[in-house]
């Protein structure tokens, strides 16, 4: 999917001790001095940890290190203490139904098994025994299955649905989670008759399998094009090199994003650009069939749950609440921004004009034109910009950032019991008041058997009841390299971007005082947890914050200079507009197929694309729905929730830190407003109670509009 795979890469470029005594001094500290203590403060701290005491983490009741057999028992017994309370309260007489008899316990159940649940899943990605990833992953599909027969239990929705009627005194956020839990058995059928759960079990067990099929298909497919040197003219000889040759010396270009990205930004033979970009976007012509018996089958599910389509069963339990809602949101910002699209298209159609001459511009010429035109404009060079950013120095930079702004303050817990040398476990206690805030484990450095991607993992759900609080415990997850040729590791630009973003998740969950567990930290709204994260990737775009994060990896009290500081800034949004039409594009399919059926859904790319994309049409003979993964699994009807939290988040920054990034007494009324509530309070309300007025799409326009 050619349009897909440049949004794709333009969002990814856009992504110890000194003295014991002073350890605790070192992040409140400021300045090069302060971040050279603190880097070298981890370096000495990783050594040390071999040869540590291991000791209990107080308010941690995540278990690390267990054995194969230790998390298939854990796993039982956790199976079996679920069902010893979901029977108790499936037996409490629909008169006599309580807060104390009915909501308590399964709320207590949850927060206290949840740590223990994600005790023996998440082995699975990262221990170093090949016997335990396969306990862990048994273990999670035991518990999985289990946990979905509980939310199809018809005896516990009938008591939990009594209690909404009888009310019985309760709190503001206990109404919300009764009301949350209804929802959920509603939506898993549990409230039809017997004809129509047996309908809706063969139409999810049918989505299952052939959005499946999809994903198999599409990687399954080993299509590849042959093409000469000279035909691959401009690509870097290292690329050349790992490429295969046929036996006429041809050099093989297997239909796969890792060698589609390259030969479309890079080659500069516009017919061989062609070539790929025609041969990607019609790989799995099978997969157009499935799609729309898919499509069909959603539709048939969301109306027998209640709904008039399947995007408005997807967006009902989200900020956006329909998909009417949807639509407006996209449109509104898709006209907004023609303007702007028509300048920069016109820009890479007059650079073509002037290196081929009189040839069509389409859509197959876009990675290639942009990236020239930025080029000419910024002349970045990521790999001398790389050098500014030892990943140690990044990492106290994020902490200082995040004391100064949030009023935290992070310390490592020495001798805590980890899975891996390299891993650190954290405590973040709040500057005033010295309380504990939560706990967040760090295994940043690549290994063999490790989960490949960078994510943030909840291991711990914070809870805040009758004054008592159960403290939040989160795990980052990355794919560092800790050291290269022996000396420390750097971060590219991207990778110093998304590890803020994840850094952003932590904060979120750590700072959750929500009353119960399932509003709190990630288990949000998908709309809405996305928006802290991308909110915290602007500070790697000021100049006080960059020059705080970064400095030359021979001399880390020379940071980044302030002129490439404004650079990278300005690279950020360039040709924004163009890349955020892609996205509204695809977007703007995936809501009308799941909300009108019977659509043509070639016919419809066609009509669309220009549409969107100011007069560019759609390149001839491909059929991007058979290579559009996100339809198909994951992000069927949501495909817009990304650009939604990306303007949430730039309105905020705009209205809130633009200008004064370490602004404490603003990032505590954050911390307060928009982050502790976790889900038990509606999205929108926290953010225009924060905001001082409901949120708008126009500061992200201005910063896009601003920088070009």
């Amino acid at each position: 999917m050619l349009a897909a795979l440049f949004v794709s890469r333009s969002r990814v470029e856009k992504m110890g001790k000194q003295q014991k005594r002073d350890r605790s001094n070192l992040i409140a500290l400021t300045g090069a001095a302060a971040l050279l203590a603190i880097a070298v403060n981890f370096a000495i701290s990783a050594i040390n940890n071999k040869h540590r005491k291991k000791k209990e983490i107080p308010g941690s009741n995540v278990r690390v290190n267990l054995t194969a057999s230790q998390i298939l028992k854990l796993a039982e017994s956790i199976i079996k203490k679920s069902k010893q309370v979901h029977d108790a309260v499936a037996s409490v007489p629909l008169d006599k139904v309580a807060y104390v008899n009915v909501i308590l316990p399964l709320a207590e159940l949850e927060a206290q098994q949840f740590p223990l649940i994600q005790s023996c899943v998440f082995p699975k990605w990262l221990s170093a025994f090949e016997d335990v990833r396969k306990a862990s992953a048994e273990a999670d599909r035991k518990i999985d299955a289990h946990i979905s027969m509980c939310r199809k239990r018809e005896d516990i929705y009938r008591v939990v649905k009594a209690l909404t009627v009888t009310g019985d005194g309760l709190s503001t956020d206990a109404k919300n989670f009764t009301h949350f839990l209804v929802r959920e058995f509603e939506r898993n059928g549990v409230n039809l008759t017997l004809s129509k759960k047996e309908e809706l079990q063969r139409l999810t067990a049918n989505i299952d399998e052939l959005s499946m099929q999809y994903i198999r298909n599409l990687d399954d497919d080993c299509s590849f094009l042959l093409f000469t040197d000279m035909e691959l003219e401009g690509l870097p000889p290292e690329f050349l090199k790992s490429l295969e040759k046929s036996k006429d010396g041809k050099r093989k270009i297997i239909l796969k994003s890792h060698q589609i990205l390259p030969v479309l930004e890079l080659c500069k033979v516009g017919s061989t650009r062609r070539a790929v970009a025609i041969s990607y976007g019609r790989r799995c012509e099978a997969n157009v069939t499935i799609l729309e018996k898919l499509i069909q089958l959603r539709h048939k599910l969301a109306r027998l749950l209640g709904f008039a389509n399947y995007a408005d069963y997807a967006t009902d339990v989200r900020m956006a609440k329909s998909s009417s809602k949807v639509f407006e949101f996209l449109e509104s910002l898709s006209a907004s921004l023609n303007d702007l699209a028509y300048r920069e298209l016109s820009m890479v159609k007059a650079l073509k004009k002037k290196e081929e001459g009189e040839c069509p511009f389409g859509m197959e010429d876009l990675p290639y034109y942009v990236k020239r035109v930025k080029d000419q404009q910024f002349r970045m060079n990521f790999g001398v910009i790389k050098q500014y950013f030892p990943i140690n120095l990044v990492l106290s930079g994020i902490f200082k950032i995040c004391q100064d702004l949030f009023g935290l303050d992070f310390k490592e817990v020495e001798g805590a019991e980890v899975w891996h040398p390299d891993v650190q476990l954290f405590s973040a206690s709040d500057l005033s008041s010295k309380g504990l805030v939560g706990y967040f484990y760090l295994d940043l450095y690549s290994r063999v058997g490790k989960y490949a991607h960078t994510c943030v993992i909840a291991l711990q759900n914070g809870l805040l009841n009758n004054g008592s609080r159960q403290i939040p415990v989160a795990l980052l997850v990355s794919q560092f390299e800790k050291k290269v040729d022996g000396h420390p590791g750097l971060l590219q630009f991207p990778e110093v971007v998304n590890l803020f973003h994840e850094f952003g998740h932590v904060i979120h969950h750590i700072c959750n005082c929500a009353s119960f567990a399932k509003f709190s930290g990630l288990r949000l709204d998908p709309d809405f947890v996305e928006i802290p994260a991308l909110l915290m990737e602007n500070w790697c775009y000021e100049n006080l914050s960059l020059r705080l994060i970064s400095g030359f990896h021979q001399d880390i009290t020379k940071p980044i200079k302030d002129e490439l500081c404004k650079s990278l800034k300005k690279w950020r949004c360039s040709f924004s507009a163009l890349k955020l039409k892609q996205e509204i594009f695809y977007c703007l399919f995936d809501q009308v197929i799941h909300s009108t059926e019977n659509v043509d859904i070639s016919g419809l790319f066609k009509h669309l694309y220009p549409k969107v994309m100011v007069g560019l049409p759609l390149l001839e003979g491909i059929n991007p729905a058979s290579c559009f993964p996100r339809t198909a699994i994951g992000y069927e009807a949501t495909c817009y929730s990304h650009i939604w939290s990306e303007v949430f988040a730039a309105d905020i920054f705009a209205l809130k830190f633009h200008d004064d990034i370490f602004n404490l007494q603003t990032g505590l009324q954050f911390r307060n407003k928009v982050l502790a509530p976790g889900g038990g309070k509606d999205p929108i309300e926290m953010l225009s109670e924060f905001l001082g007025r409901d949120p708008s799409i126009q500061a992200f326009l201005d910063s896009k509009a601003d920088t070009n």
